[in-house]
């Protein structure tokens, strides 16, 4: 009989989403569909106040993210709580906006480490993907200021059909600005990538084409640059362990304060999250019926019931599994056991058409055209 673990351990990691306002539209985004206004934002005192109720709680690391980090004029200051607090500060930042004072005024509060975003290695194309023109300028800048400023710099490298072609240049380019570490990440479908899924999902041989790239060009950069990657669940045969397992080790506070299991749990819709006006984040972690919900392996239903790996990866991601199924409890379709595997394979298909328009990012109701703002590939 394989044994159940019980115990909730104090999360490593939060992620403060300290706002939705970006100057970006990636169709990749990983904000919902429905973005907070400035307005329902958590104020200074109130961040402040999740900040030092993490640190209480346990928690190593706080991630500033948004949408853009950097449209918070009180940033600076809260970087410096943090690190008063005595946690690990790292900015995830796109670096549009990001300039020499920022710069010098995060370094001095307490910032530890920079993740910047990438779009692709070529300035038109990644301004394309970004709805920005300029904005690919604008990260060499941004990169250039977090190497004079002495701190670790993380290439975030978003993968997907319309850019891995130039996976080779997106390597050689993270080297230029310096990075000491890159992620290269395909898409995860969920929330403004699953409305986009059709213009991103790569084919299977570029898939396959990408991991061989990777693999030498992580033995050619041993000891100079970092590589992590990460591949898209709809090639799997086993699904990961999604954020580590549903509340176990990482929570997620958007700009309203709604304390969240990880990054897309407001896409399970029918599921009440709680807020931080109303509870402590000890309270929440501990006692909220949301992240006890999928925590641990009870609430698995077969073949993750009796399944060997139920807890290496815990059955996978509560929101594929809802995006794709409808059922937030069933086996993850990224699985080859799952009854539902065959979707993933439905969704391939998709690859073997013309990649449409994407829908990008934006607080508005109404979409609007990539060729509306920026210049179409050529």
């Amino acid at each position: 009989m394989i044994a159940t673990s019980t115990a909730v351990e104090p999360p490593l990691a939060l992620l403060a989403e300290l706002t939705h306002r970006c100057p970006l539209r990636c169709p990749y985004c990983s904000n919902p569909l429905a973005l907070e206004r400035a307005g329902t934002e958590l104020d200074t005192a109130a961040w402040r106040r999740v900040l030092s109720e993490a640190a209480a709680l346990g928690v190593l690391q706080v991630h500033f993210s948004g949408g853009e980090p950097l449209a918070r004029r009180d940033l600076a200051s809260l970087v410096a709580h943090a690190a008063q607090a005595g946690l690990y500060g790292n900015l995830i930042t796109s670096g549009i906006g990001l300039d020499a004072a920022r710069m010098a005024a995060l370094a001095g509060a307490g910032l530890e480490h920079v993740q910047l975003s990438l779009q692709d290695s070529d300035p038109g194309q990644g301004d394309r993907v970004a709805g920005l023109a300029g904005a690919q300028a604008q990260k060499y800048r941004a990169a250039q200021l977090v190497r004079d400023a002495g701190l670790p710099l993380t290439v975030n490298a978003v993968v997907h059909r319309q850019n891995l072609g130039r996976l080779q240049d997106m390597i050689e380019l993270a080297l230029q600005l310096g990075a000491d570490r890159l992620e290269i990440a395909h898409v995860q479908y969920y929330g403004w990538a699953l409305k986009n899924r059709a213009a991103l999902l790569p084919s299977r041989e570029q898939l396959a084409q990408a991991t061989t790239l990777v693999e030498a060009a992580r033995v050619r950069l041993k000891g100079v640059m970092v590589i992590d990657y990460v591949v898209p669940d709809y090639y799997a045969r086993r699904p990961k362990a999604c954020m580590g397992g549903w509340g176990r080790r990482f929570l997620n506070v958007i700009p309203s304060g709604t304390v969240l299991p990880c990054h897309a749990a407001e896409t399970l819709s029918g599921m009440r999250f709680p807020n931080v006006g109303a509870a402590s984040l000890a309270e929440i972690w501990h006692n909220d019926p949301a992240f006890a919900r999928f925590r641990g392996t009870d609430w698995m239903p077969d073949p993750c019931r009796g399944c060997e790996r139920r807890e290496i990866d815990w059955g996978g991601c509560r929101c594929q599994a809802f995006a794709l199924t409808g059922d937030a409890a069933r086996t993850d379709p990224a699985c080859a056991l799952s009854p539902d595997h065959e979707l993933l394979a439905a969704a391939r298909t998709e690859t073997a058409l013309p990649a449409p328009e994407f829908v990008y990012r934006q607080h508005s109701a109404v979409v609007r055209r990539a060729s509306e703002h920026v210049s179409p590939a050529p």
